[in-house]
């Protein structure tokens, strides 16, 4: 009987390949969970960016302008508190892109290297299947082809034997037709036979590739495809832990953060910036009169008798009705004549409301065009006595430092001049001289202009109600050396009481004398010990940073600017001069007074210069 194969059998190979399907698009699925989730992750980084990116230009764009007006709102608590939110603020959004830099190396990178990787090894997996399920489907055909040509051959050995026996049983035949068909019957057997056993040779080999395939291959390839999955499985739940581990590690200093802005908060004194107002504010005026009154009744009753002038004079001049008699918005001439008869407040003020376009004073013309126009006056005398005081010392300070500046190089340059006179190869003492008079005019000219602020700042505190600046020193630049100068620089200035729009009405003279500093004439130092072409390098004992610019152009010395740092390699031996060196091949001397050294620890008379 010829062999046959169950029709289930055939199915097999068809259901594994069905089962292949289904891992690829499983498969498949996973690996665009991936690419959605890298995403997500990508589109949250940005998200963090961009609302980093906010809160910076918010906290930049309320950060204070570098004027006069944010310096003077920077003395109160709850503005510097504010500020402190914003720099907190600042911080707080470096903290989210900090996440979002995290976020990006941690695991959108990561997961983008991954993909790459997982989708080489399932195409990889993936064709080891494709190439076993072929070559176990090859080898099915070729044992269907053989049990075809085995079935072929069995029925044609048949028919061969069935035509044999019908020859052998006709008598009409010949022999050797007989012969013919026994031979031709016993081929066919032999071919069916040979068939046979072919068949039966790719049946076994077929089976036993088959067990191979399924036992062996396919269970392979299935178990790394399930590893393959599982690693895929495992890296997502490790970048969703990290994905909120990343905004855990900022939570402390976001904490920091926000414990700064409420710091900040707490930090706010209401008394403090109310007194703050209170100091900005003050006028120093003084409170104005009570307001006599007036008795508008005798206007009625009045006659042209003297009586009841004289009476009428005489009940106002009592002393037990004493009132002040200083009003200033309604003060018309100061000098009255005890004897003028005083006009009522209503004449007055009619008056005052009828003169309004006239200015008491060209003085106080110019002032008031000049506050129209935006200037600001020199002496500040459209500010309230106590503002205009503050504003006088603020600017004494400041051109005190610049005579401090001046004196420094006027004190450089002399002792340059005084060694450039002691040591003439150094250069001509002559060409210093007209630096050193022009710093002298400058300081001359700083000190006048001191003097002027001197003495409306002294007149300032004369009329003040207190004076509660009579520690104030305005002797900033002098020295030993200076001797005292007097000049007038206010000439007879006119300085009238202050009203409400920032006139005047009184007048004053005043001349202050100040103390300033001479150029003092040179002193005697020391020769140069050593010569400029020494044999052998000298060692560095410290460095130097130039205060000033110096242009060495005389023999020996050296150019330098200002803020250069260079190397000390011979300090000031009390010639005024100090030798450093640039590099290996430039050195040479620069004046002591232009340069701040500072010497190494282990040097000889190791100190600091200025």
């Amino acid at each position: 009987m010829i062999p046959r194969r169950d029709t289930v059998d055939k199915m097999v190979p068809l259901q594994k390949r069905d089962q292949f399907d289904n891992l690829e698009k499983h498969t498949q699925w996973g690996i665009e969970f991936v690419e959605k989730y890298t995403k997500f992750v990508k589109e949250r980084s940005e998200i963090e960016t961009n609302y980093a990116k906010q809160i910076r230009n918010l906290s930049k764009k309320y950060q204070p302008k570098k004027n006069s007006k944010e310096e003077e709102e920077s003395k109160y608590t709850f503005c510097r508190a504010f500020l402190t939110t914003l720099n907190e603020l600042n911080d707080y959004a470096g903290q989210h892109e900090v996440i979002s830099e995290n976020l990006t190396s941690l695991i959108i990178t990561e997961l983008a290297r991954y993909l790459q990787e997982l989708k080489t090894e399932r195409k990889s997996h993936f064709h080891d299947g494709r190439k076993a399920q072929q070559h176990i489907e090859s080898s099915w055909k070729q044992l269907e082809a053989s049990k075809k040509r085995f079935e072929r051959e069995c029925k044609e050995a048949e028919r061969a034997q069935q035509y044999f026996e019908k020859m052998d049983a006709d008598i009409n035949v010949t022999k050797a037709d007989v012969e013919k068909a026994r031979q031709q019957a016993q081929m066919r057997h032999q071919m069916a036979s040979d068939s046979k056993s072919e068949y039966a040779a790719y049946l076994e080999k077929f089976n036993k590739e088959q067990n191979e395939h399924y036992y062996t291959i396919i269970p392979n390839i299935f178990q790394k495809l399930q590893d393959m999955e599982e690693k895929r499985i495992e890296r997502i739940s490790v970048c969703m832990k990290t994905f909120a581990d990343v905004d855990r590690q900022v939570l402390p200093i976001v904490g920091k953060c926000l414990d700064g802005m409420t710091n900040a908060a707490e930090s706010i004194e209401p008394k403090a910036d109310s007194k703050q107002v209170v100091e900005s504010f003050k006028s120093g005026f003084e409170p104005p009169g009570d307001v006599e009154f007036e008795d508008y009744g005798q206007a009625m009753k009045r006659t042209v008798s003297e009586t009841s002038l004289s009476n009428t004079k005489e009940s106002k001049e009592k002393p037990g009705v004493k009132a002040k008699s200083k009003l200033w918005p309604f003060i018309k001439n100061k000098n009255k004549s005890p004897k003028q008869h005083k006009e009522p407040l209503s004449h007055r003020l009619n008056d005052f409301m009828a003169s309004k376009p006239k200015m008491h004073c060209l003085r106080s013309l110019r002032r008031g065009l000049s506050l129209k126009l935006g200037s600001v006056p020199e002496d500040f005398s459209h500010l309230p006595p106590e503002q205009r005081r503050k504003k006088l010392q603020g600017k004494i300070d400041e051109l005190s430092k610049d005579i401090q500046k001046e004196m420094d190089q006027r004190d450089a340059l002399t002792k340059m001049k005084d060694v450039y006179i002691k040591n003439p190869q150094m250069g001509d003492p002559a060409s210093v001289d007209p630096r050193l008079t022009e710093i002298g005019q400058n300081i001359e000219k700083l000190q006048s202009e001191v003097q002027k602020f001197e003495g409306w700042l002294a007149e300032v505190e004369e009329r003040m109600p207190s004076k509660s600046d009579s520690h104030r020193k305005s002797g900033l630049y002098e020295t030993q050396n200076s001797t005292t100068v007097s000049n007038n620089c206010a000439q007879d200035r006119e300085r009238p009481l202050s009203s409400p729009d920032g006139s005047y009405t009184e007048e004053q003279n005043s001349e202050v004398q100040v103390k300033a500093q001479p150029i003092p004439t040179p002193t005697t130092t020391t020769e140069f010990d050593d010569e400029f072409d020494d044999e052998e390098v000298l060692p560095t004992i410290g460095t130097c940073k130039a205060l000033y610019p110096f242009e060495g152009h005389n023999e020996g010395t050296i150019s330098v600017a200002e803020g250069e740092l260079l190397y000390v390699i011979e300090e000031d031996k009390g010639d005024g001069w100090t030798r450093v060196r640039r590099n290996e091949d430039e050195e040479g001397y620069v004046p002591t007074s232009y340069v701040e050294v500072f010497l190494e620890t282990n040097a000889k008379g190791a100190m600091t210069y200025i």
